[in-house]
């Protein structure tokens, strides 16, 4: 199912970039194949590492961050995981994500701020959602429609900067107005894609994680922390990578339109289901 998944996605952003390419005519459909093709292969390979330098994220030493490295330990043994890759992000604001291409590729980054506002039951609950979704195998589409999602994000504004500036296929209206179209559709187009491919897998990494604990109010308590913090100080996090983050990095704007979580009151109350 992973699988198909992922290749509808890969499929829908390489639509994006053969539209995208349209505007300069047939040049441009092949150059946004040709694009699109390598951009494919090496978001496959390489997403997590591109994600990871995004985030300027540190390996987080055993001998620096034992209690991280003994939790993860201990919650991979009840999982039946291999031990990913661990990681510091140096942000302020309280947030985590997962991400790889599978069990065997996979990491875990928090940021500096978690590991100092939450207790020990809390943190297990972070990192035990994070570990669901490596568990559950949803890191390689939210690694991919990351990357990819920036990708036609940067191309669509190229596309648009260059138009306005007399680029394009004229006889297709390569003017101002559809330059700015461009640079406004493509990217929200792109952003409709990490919501399909986001929301609902939240709840099943929350349900996953609790039992990986053997409870949920580590989780339930993390949450309540985490929705509160994420309004104080947010995360220095890039839209097209917010759906990897166990809380939106950011609310209310434009950004709040297109949120990839579901209500944390909703993952709350489902979590407080579970026995």
């Amino acid at each position: 199912m992973n699988g198909i998944k992922t290749t509808r996605l890969l499929g829908a952003m390489t639509g994006l970039f053969l539209a995208i390419g349209s505007f300069f005519g047939n040049q441009g459909l092949v150059m946004a194949f040709i694009f699109a093709a390598i951009f494919n292969f090496g978001s496959y390979w390489f997403s997590d590492k591109i994600v990871l330098r995004m985030y300027r994220a540190q390996p987080a030493e055993p001998a620096e961050y034992p209690k991280y490295h003994e939790m993860v330990d201990r919650l991979i043994g009840r999982a039946g995981l291999p031990k990913p890759a661990l990681y510091i992000l140096p942000d302020n604001g309280a947030n985590a994500f997962a991400t790889g291409r599978n069990p065997k590729h996979a990491a875990v980054a928090v940021t500096a701020g978690l590991m100092q506002m939450m207790d020990e039951q809390e943190l297990e609950g972070v990192i035990a959602h994070e570990l669901a979704h490596i568990k559950n195998r949803d890191i390689l589409i939210s690694s991919l429609a990351a990357t990819m999602a920036g990708a036609v994000t940067m191309l669509a504004r190229m596309v648009g900067w260059a138009a306005m500036f007399g680029g394009g296929d004229r006889d297709r209206g390569g003017n101002g107005f559809s330059a700015l179209a461009m640079m406004i559709v493509a990217p929200l187009a792109a952003m409709v894609i990490q919501m399909a491919v986001s929301r609902t897998r939240e709840y099943k990494a929350d349900a996953t994680g609790a039992a990986m604990v053997g409870h949920p109010h580590g989780l339930m308590s993390a949450l309540r922390k985490l929705d509160q913090a994420s309004q104080r100080q947010p995360t220095q996090a890039s839209p097209t990578t917010a759906h990897m983050f166990i809380v939106k990095p950011f609310s209310g704007g434009l950004m709040g339109l297109f949120s990839t979580h579901p209500p944390m009151d909703e993952r709350i109350r489902r979590l407080s289901a579970v026995r």
